[in-house]
């Protein structure tokens, strides 16, 4: 086995997952070419079809029951930030350092499949905080949504834009 787990070039297991939350194993982006074009044409996607003037939701729309609610192209760039910072409301215990690493793990996994339109370069800040152990402070009580992640996902997109607080070296 491998010393390292690539995002990108294969499907995540929960052995990979396990390995990276208790640092057996390394998080690595792929460097191979299908893994970066995917990213890449993601990202060049949703900004082609914001710079035209298309309706894309959750990017120039409201999310949930707001989405009929067209945000100015001016606002656009300004979203995400301000739905990171509307849903980092969680409470209880922090969650601890491996399930913090997991909850980064998954995430990478879901972004590195080139369907979110993120940039390349988030990802790779993503994959770094994780290499590094730089691990975002997530309370384990608070999430909202079908899918119960936005809550905690929003403390990480906080610590990626330098506006939450993040656990390095146990401090």
């Amino acid at each position: 086995m491998s010393d390292v787990v690539l995002f990108g070039e294969s499907t995540l297991t929960l052995e990979d997952v396990w390995d990276i939350a208790h640092r057996v194993r390394e998080a690595r982006l792929s460097t191979n070419d299908e893994a970066v074009t995917r990213i890449t044409r993601s990202a060049a996607f949703v900004d082609a079809a914001v710079r035209r003037g298309d309706t894309v939701y959750g990017v120039t729309t409201g999310y949930g029951d707001s989405c009929e609610t067209n945000i100015p192209p001016d606002l656009v760039a300004e979203l995400p930030l301000h739905l990171t910072r509307y849903h980092r409301c969680g409470t209880g215990a922090v969650l601890n350092a491996p399930q913090t690493r997991a909850v980064m793990a998954a995430r990478l996994s879901s972004l590195v499949q080139g369907w979110s339109g993120v940039t390349p370069e988030l990802i790779e800040l993503l994959a770094e905080m994780l290499r590094r152990d730089i691990l975002p402070r997530i309370p384990s009580e608070g999430s909202v949504g079908a899918s119960g992640d936005l809550t905690p996902l929003s403390y990480v997109a906080g610590c990626l834009a330098g506006e939450a607080r993040v656990q390095y070296r146990g401090e």
